[in-house]
C-alpha cells in the first residue's frame, strides 16, 4: 500500500518550470491544471508508417482541451501582474476559449474577435459558456487579429492581448518541449508539428534550445513543420488571401510568427511542408482507430506529414520522432460525424437479434 505521506503533489506548471519561465514573486500562481500531458508510443501506427519510435503528444488533455492553455496561464498571470482587467485576442478558437478559461477563473474581462460563420461550433461554445463578449468580424482571422492588436495599443483601457505574439504565450508553450525531453530522457530525432499562427514551432524550438544550452539534453531535434495544403503560406513563401482547409485552427493566410517559426525550423535543420485535407483526415482516423487517440482535424497535420516523409522514404524508420497533437477531437465534432456516417447497427432487443446484425 501506498504511503499517502509520502507522496509529491503534481506541481503546477509556473512552478514545474519557473526557472525558465518570465515570473516573479509578484506573479499570480495562477493555474487549471494545465501541462503534464501524455507522450504516447504509437506501436501500432507507427507499423502501419513505418516506424519504430513514433510518438505522440496528446495535448488535448489540458484543461480547455488545447495546448494553448500552456501559454495562456503565463500570459493572463503576467496581464494581471501588469494590472490588466481585461484580455483580448483574435481565434480560430482554440485561444478563444483558452483566453475565456483563464480569464474567468482570474476575473477578467474577456473580448474575443472571430472570423464570422469559420469557427466549430466546440471551440465558440467554450468562450460563450466561460463568458467572454464575442465579436464576430466581416473577415478572416489575419483582420480580427489586426483589429484586437490596435485596440491592445490604445491606452484609454487597461486591456492586454494575449495571442501568440504575446511573448508570455510562447514562454509557457515551451514547457511542452521540456516535458518531451523529460519522459523520454533525452530529445527527440524529430519533433513534427502542425503550424497556423506558427508561434507553437517556435516555442518548441526555444524549450529544445533551452535544455541544450543549459546541458540537459546532447542535441536539438529537426523541426518539421506542417501547413494545411489550403492555408500554407510559409510553403509558398507569400501569404495566402483566402485560406481554406477543414483544419480550421491552421485556417490563417498571414501568420503572426512567421519569422520565428522560419528561424526554428533553419535553425534546426528542418523544414515545413504543406499536406493536404484528404492526408489530414487520413491521419485523423488513423490515430483513432489504431491508438484509440481523438484528435482535431488540425492536429493531424503533423501526423499527415510524418505518414507522407515515412512513405516516401525521407525518414530514419529507427529514428526517434515525436508528433504534437494540438488538440482534442471534441473540438469539432461536425468533422467526427462526417468521417464517421452512419455507422450504428439496429437489431432487435435479443441475444440472437444483435448477433445476426454483428453477423456473428
Amino acid at each position: 500500500m501506498n504511503d499517502r505521506a509520502t507522496m509529491v503533489p503534481r506541481p503546477r506548471l509556473m512552478d514545474r518550470y519557473r526557472e525558465w519561465l518570465p515570473v516573479t514573486d509578484a506573479t499570480p500562481r495562477l493555474s487549471l491544471g494545465e501541462g503534464g500531458t501524455p507522450l504516447v508510443r504509437t506501436e501500432r501506427l507507427g507499423a502501419r508508417y513505418g516506424l519504430r519510435n513514433l510518438h505522440v503528444k496528446v495535448e488535448g488533455m489540458n484543461p480547455t482541451g488545447s495546448f494553448k492553455d500552456r501559454g495562456m496561464v503565463v500570459a493572463v498571470a503576467k496581464a494581471i501582474e501588469g494590472g490588466a482587467r481585461s484580455i483580448i485576442c483574435a481565434s480560430t478558437g482554440n485561444t478563444s476559449a483558452s483566453a475565456a478559461a483563464y480569464g474567468a477563473a482570474a476575473g477578467l474581462e474577456v473580448v474575443v474577435l472571430l472570423p464570422k460563420g469559420a469557427i466549430a461550433a466546440g471551440k465558440l461554445l467554450q468562450a460563450l459558456v466561460a463568458g467572454a463578449r464575442v465579436v464576430a468580424v466581416d473577415g478572416n482571422f489575419d483582420a480580427a487579429l489586426s483589429v484586437v492588436r490596435a485596440l491592445a495599443e490604445r491606452d484609454d483601457h487597461p486591456i492586454s492581448l494575449v495571442n501568440s505574439v504575446n511573448p508570455h504565450r510562447l514562454a509557457g508553450q515551451k514547457t511542452a518541449a521540456f516535458e518531451i525531453c523529460d519522459d523520454l530522457g533525452r530529445a527527440p530525432d524529430i519533433l513534427a508539428i502542425p503550424v497556423g499562427n506558427a508561434g507553437n514551432i517556435s516555442a518548441y524550438g526555444a524549450g529544445f534550445t533551452d535544455y541544450a544550452m543549459a546541458g540537459i539534453v546532447e542535441r536539438r531535434p529537426r523541426m518539421l513543420g506542417f501547413q494545411a495544403a489550403g492555408a500554407a503560406p510559409l510553403v509558398l513563401g507569400r501569404p495566402v488571401d483566402r485560406p481554406e482547409t477543414i483544419a480550421t485552427a491552421i485556417r490563417i493566410g498571414n501568420p503572426a510568427s512567421w519569422t520565428l517559426a522560419t528561424a526554428a525550423r533553419d535553425e534546426s535543420g528542418g523544414r515545413i511542408e504543406a499536406v493536404t485535407d484528404d492526408e489530414i483526415l487520413a491521419a485523423y482516423r488513423d490515430v483513432a482507430s489504431e491508438e484509440g487517440i481523438f484528435c482535431e482535424p488540425s492536429s493531424a497535420a503533423s501526423l499527415a506529414g510524418v505518414a507522407k516523409l515515412a512513405r516516401a522514404g525521407e525518414l530514419d524508420p529507427d529514428a526517434t520522432i515525436v508528433a504534437v497533437l494540438t488538440g482534442n477531437g471534441l473540438k469539432d465534432p461536425h468533422t467526427a460525424e462526417a468521417a464517421v456516417g452512419d455507422r450504428i447497427l439496429e437489431a432487435a432487443s435479443s441475444v440472437d437479434g444483435v448477433r445476426a446484425a454483428l453477423g456473428w
